[in-house]
């Protein structure tokens, strides 16, 4: 199994150099995310990971989770870890001050949160949608709701879900069949059953809250009709205390293709108390909430999916002889050249890198963007708001899905670069790629993400959403016109931004002749967003590390070699999406050209 290395200097480069965290924490108000308390949390967290975390992440694959008699137990280690984990406060620290948290700023919580998923996926996934349960409850709950779940969310000995699925619908969640009862007492008594509800059921927490949606009696039929619910494992009191068990249980668990240490639960509500987050019927308005908060926490497993095989790949490839280089001996002194010299394990290595460090850059660069959302009107004005809320929405959607699409190809790139050693569980670079694969389809598929950004984002505001974050790539592009050095760097950026804005022109307008063009566009056009976009950050990049090494120091090495993995993004990774503009530009006649019945076996 790679032993994991949290990527310190490069998770410091991209907050510090890159984003200039200080400036930025220092501007909303968060006066104790001064650049000393930022570097000890960075090296707690890393130390965290990589010493209690990390070492269970194998062995929690092989062993998985047990039920018996609609109890869950997790493989051994994780509840000390778990234990750990609350006890060192890591699920306060960006959470309310109000409620026991730490009020630090979202982006440095997810700085560290690639650091937990990298180290082991199952086990982020634990505390993971809590963050999502205590935004949602945060931001719709009723002030009793808040003082009764929010502290003991915070802390951490309670967890949370998210109860979407169900057995017959999952993406339309206007089929779905829980119903919501009204009791005499204002609560409601739900009734139904959720399936691929992660971390439902588990014996890390004293009490489990999940967020449900269900239908409440004579509501529209749809996705108008749907309302949201607090249903908690254990009856809670007024005073915030666990009380009797409520009737909630899990039904099994599910025998997964990876995330074998985390709990995929069936959960069978049988009448069970539960209470009303917002208003009737606008449930799925307040899970948004929810959902947007999952999608950037499942684009940041993509990002760590890439980073982990990274690791792995590149230790294997500089300890694996194989072969003799094709421009001559590299190991005179061995029967042959490590695999490291072989161009196409070089180009394996450098697309795991660049996809890995670009990610966080764009990962980071959202994360600001929340900060910002979050901040209140006086730190920010409302333009800039607006603004922040505006790439947030057209880039969340491409971060989930591209990022995640990319960490499973770099994943796979790790089994390769092993070759059949690779295959081999005990290496640990097949875990990799199952426990990724997930990643691209919970939270809303690819295809789903790429409906989402293309009909809902783009075409429905009539490319209006599009304008912000162009006047920023724009506003770059021009500012480093005549910078002769990062030429290699902005004229792509120019050329591939302009036939973006063109084949958005000419989709809207294929569209509205024939709407099956969205869906046959969808994904292509995401992607060559996607490539794009980390484009647009690689050249950021490179500029800082132009500056860098301009004014001297002593990390010359590290700064030569960002410049070296934006140049092989521009040319081996960015003209990739020329293939998905030319798949735009041909159509959806050629997918829809075959009757229902014309395929066969």
């Amino acid at each position: 199994m790679p032993e994991y290395k949290a990527p310190i200097r490069d998770m410091k480069f991209v907050m510090q150099e890159l984003l200039n965290c200080d400036r930025h924490y220092q501007k909303l108000g968060y006066e104790d995310a001064s650049l000393d308390m930022v570097d000890a949390i960075i090296a707690e967290a890393a130390k965290f990971t990589e010493q209690v975390v990390a070492p269970i992440n194998q062995s929690g694959d092989e062993q998985g989770c047990t039920w018996h008699d609609g109890e869950v137990t997790t493989p051994d280690g994780f509840k000390e870890a778990y234990q750990q984990y609350v006890e060192g406060g890591w699920p306060t620290l960006a959470q309310n001050v109000d409620f026991g948290g730490q009020g630090l700023p979202h982006s440095l919580n997810t700085a560290i949160t690639e650091f937990f998923s990298c180290a082991n996926h199952s086990f982020a996934m634990y505390p993971g949608l809590s963050h999502g349960a205590l935004a949602t409850i945060e931001a719709h709950g009723s002030d009793t709701h808040k003082n009764i779940f929010m502290p003991k969310l915070v802390e951490g000995s309670w967890t949370g879900t998210m109860c979407l699925t169900e057995p017959h619908c999952g993406t339309d969640l206007g089929m779905l069949r829980t119903k919501a009862e009204i009791n005499d007492d204002g609560s409601y008594s739900l009734t139904g059953t959720k399936i691929f509800i992660s971390a439902g059921e588990h014996d890390l927490s004293d009490n489990i809250v999940h967020i449900v949606i269900a239908r409440i009696p004579g509501s529209p039929e749809g996705s108008r009709g749907i309302s949201l619910f607090i249903v908690p494992k254990f009856n809670v009191t007024d005073a915030g205390e666990v009380g009797d068990r409520n009737a909630v249980s899990c039904g099994s668990i599910e025998h997964k293709m990876g995330i074998n240490a985390n709990a995929t639960c069936v959960i069978n509500f049988d009448g069970a108390k539960g209470y009303l987050i917002g208003e009737v019927n606008r449930g799925l308005n307040c899970m948004f909430t929810f959902m947007n908060a999952a999608r950037l926490g499942v684009a940041t497993e993509g990002v760590a999916a890439a980073e982990a095989s990274f690791q792995g790949a590149l230790a294997y490839a500089k300890d694996r002889l194989q072969m003799r280089s094709l421009s001559g001996v590299k190991n005179p002194e061995g029967p042959a050249d490590a695999i490291i010299v072989h161009p196409d394990v070089r180009r394996m290595l450098l697309t795991q890198k660049s996809i890995a460090e670009g990610g966080r850059a764009l990962i980071a660069y959202l994360s600001q963007l929340v900060d910002v959302s979050h901040a209140p009107i006086g730190k920010v004005d409302e333009a800039e708001k607006a603004s922040a809320e505006s790439k947030l929405a057209l880039l969340t959607p491409v971060a989930k899905a591209f990022l995640t699409e990319l960490g499973l190809e770099c994943t796979s790139h790790g089994v390769q670069v092993f070759g059949g050693h690779g295959y081999i569980k005990e290496w640990g670079m097949e875990q990799l790629m199952r426990d990724t694969k997930i990643s691209c389809l919970y939270e809303g598929t690819t295809g789903i993400q790429a409906l989402d950004l293309l009909a809902r984002k783009i075409l429905g505001s009539k490319g209006e959403i599009l304008k912000p974050f162009g006047a920023e790539v724009t506003a770059f592009c021009v500012e480093n016109a005549g910078n002769e050095a990062m030429q290699e760097f902005i004229q792509p950026i120019m050329t591939f931004g302009s036939d973006w804005q063109k084949m958005t022109e000419t989709l809207g307008m294929k569209a509205m002749q024939n709407p099956d063009e969205i869906g046959g566009a969808s994904v292509d056009y995401l992607m060559y967003s996607g490539y794009l976009t980390l484009a647009y950050f690689w050249a950021k990049m490179a500029k800082v590390a132009q500056e860098k090494l301009a004014a001297g120091g002593d990390d010359s090495a590290f700064y030569q070699a960002k410049i070296k993995t934006a140049r092989f993004y521009f040319q081996r990774i960015l003209p990739r999406a020329n293939g998905h503009a030319s798949c735009v530009e041909n159509g959806c006649d050629s997918m829809m050209a075959l009757d229902v019945d014309d395929f066969s076996f």
